[in-house]
């Protein structure tokens, strides 16, 4: 008994003497300041850097294979924390980035053209018959944006569409990037007001269907007073870059569609 008590303890000396000789002879230098580096990001782990999550990014920015700012919902804060960390010029600031819904079409205000219960996906949604909605530009309404976010940030309203949050959005895009409709885009967190809508019909065949969709009248574009809009294959178009804000166009938009 005695012996093989003994005998035991010695094989556990011997084999813990060799994962420790093991440990320090094989073992892998890890530079400080991908820790540190890893520490600033978010640890959403989202992918949108094009790295499989912030740890590997963190490897590759200070490997030099990354982009200081490729982390999107980290924003300008932390590629200038990483610039500083490796003593770097940090790249210049970016409007911060939100996801934004461009369609008004719910259940009170776009007609439905067939009655969907199958499978709760878009895709599948329009695998029968392009969709419920008559508008064959709309939301789907299906809920895959709401399922994609990894903040929650998105959630849906009791008339079917998705309410983005964006005091919680991180900019990831895997709701724009899952919509099979493309009406989510996204957008600078500055701009205030959208065209929610991404019907290219023309206004009588919209307006038959939707009442909060774009008509191409054209009035938001001619009253603009810094000429931001354009209409574009019947749709009205917000030029960013030029906007200022003003609200004018919400004025005048007689569908209501610009909001």
């Amino acid at each position: 008994m005695i012996i093989a008590i003994v005998s035991l303890g010695g094989l556990g000396l011997l084999f813990g003497g060799l994962l420790a000789f093991a440990a320090r002879k094989f073992a892998v230098e890890v530079d400080p300041r991908v820790e540190m580096t890893q520490s600033y990001l978010p640890g959403a782990n989202c992918g949108v850097c094009g790295y499989a999550g912030c740890a590997q990014y963190a490897e590759a920015v200070v490997a030099g294979g990354a982009p200081l700012n490729a982390c999107t919902p980290g924003g300008s804060e932390v590629s200038k924390n990483i610039a500083g960390l490796l003593g770097m010029e940090a790249p210049a600031a970016e409007a911060r980035l939100v996801a934004q819904l461009v369609c008004l079409g719910d259940c009170e205000t776009a007609k439905d053209k067939a009655v969907y219960d199958g499978f709760r996906e878009c895709k599948a949604a329009l695998m029968f018959g392009g969709g419920v909605k008559a508008c064959r530009f709309g939301c789907v309404g299906e809920g895959s944006c709401v399922r994609s976010c990894p903040v929650e940030a998105i959630t849906m309203s009791k008339n079917g569409l998705p309410l983005i949050n964006h005091k919680l959005c991180i900019s990831c895009g895997k709701c724009k990037n899952v919509c099979p409709r493309q009406v989510i885009e996204m957008v600078s967190a500055n701009m205030l007001y959208h065209v929610r809508c991404k019907s290219l019909d023309k206004g009588k065949q919209v307006r038959d269907i939707c009442s909060r969709g774009c008509i191409a009248c054209n009035l938001c574009a001619k009253e603009c007073p810094v000429k931001a809009i354009r209409l574009e294959n019947n749709l009205a178009i917000i030029d960013g870059l030029i906007c200022n804000n003003c609200g004018t166009c919400v004025e005048v938009c007689p569908q209501k569609t610009i909001a």
